[in-house]
């Protein structure tokens, strides 16, 4: 049985079925006072599909994001931020030239 992985509530699980008469609280205050972490093993989750057949926008920019004026590049990002009620997405609009945000949209 491997315990490395094992938390509170899986550790506690594992010690009563062997026949050790604990409850999930002494377990938690016991390995707390001993130091004991599970490790993490959350699998690394692939969330982009690059070989979609969508219509994709061109590269304009090629990776020159200096500017010589006002609105003459813009520069768009995305981003998802967990929230308690769930996944908030953010889209901003960045003028290169002076680094401001130009608009922004969360949904």
């Amino acid at each position: 049985m491997n315990l490395d992985s094992y938390g509170r509530p899986g550790m506690t699980e594992a010690l009563q079925q062997s026949g050790i008469a604990v409850g999930h609280r002494r377990v938690g205050r016991l390995m707390r006072e001993n130091g004991i972490t599970p490790k993490r093993t959350h699998k690394f989750k692939v969330t982009t599909n690059s070989e979609h057949k969508f219509a994709t926008a061109s590269n304009l920019l090629k990776r020159d994001f200096t500017a010589e004026r006002l609105n003459q590049k813009w520069a768009v990002d995305i981003s998802y931020i967990w929230t308690a009620e769930g996944w908030l997405y953010l889209a901003v609009v960045l003028d290169l030239y002076s680094r401001r945000v130009m608009g922004w949209k969360v949904s």
